[in-house]
């Protein structure tokens, strides 16, 4: 009896884990397949260097991302586009601080630390992987 309720259980477990279930579940934003090193020497990152500043960047010629050095080594990233919008011009997220906010009308922010909204927003940032290389460069990857 006790083989045949690890056998079950076992079981259970191997059809409830699916490694390929997307992370992203918004219907506005599609899941990008990415992976972009960053030199945080040069001026367009030197944002970076500093903790609790969101910088949003273009990655890949056209994917945006808000990144922010929460403190050592330890970096957020997030997709760079209003999670609560079908990207277009007014989607992309300005950055001040620990905030991002949307550029249109309903004026949603976000915390760049948790990636959470303010009231109202339906969905929260989607967050990408950051991996420090050194102490000046950091690869930002999906």
């Amino acid at each position: 009896m006790k083989r045949f309720f690890t056998a079950i259980v076992f079981l259970i477990l191997l059809v409830a884990c699916d490694k390929d279930t997307p992370r992203n579940n918004n219907p506005y934003l599609p899941s990008y397949n990415f992976s972009a090193t960053l030199n945080l020497n040069l001026p367009l990152y030197s944002n970076l260097n500093s903790n609790l500043n969101a910088t949003p960047v273009t990655v890949d010629g056209d994917i945006d991302v808000v990144i922010m050095k929460v403190g050592g080594t330890d970096f957020r990233a997030w997709n760079g586009n209003c999670p609560n919008h079908a990207p277009t011009g007014c989607s992309r997220l300005s950055a001040s601080g620990i905030t991002a906010k949307c550029n249109c009308e309903d004026g949603f922010t976000y915390s760049a630390f948790t990636g959470i909204g303010s009231t109202g927003s339906r969905y929260n940032m989607i967050p990408y992987h950051v991996q420090v290389i050194d102490n000046s460069t950091i690869r930002v990857y999906n």
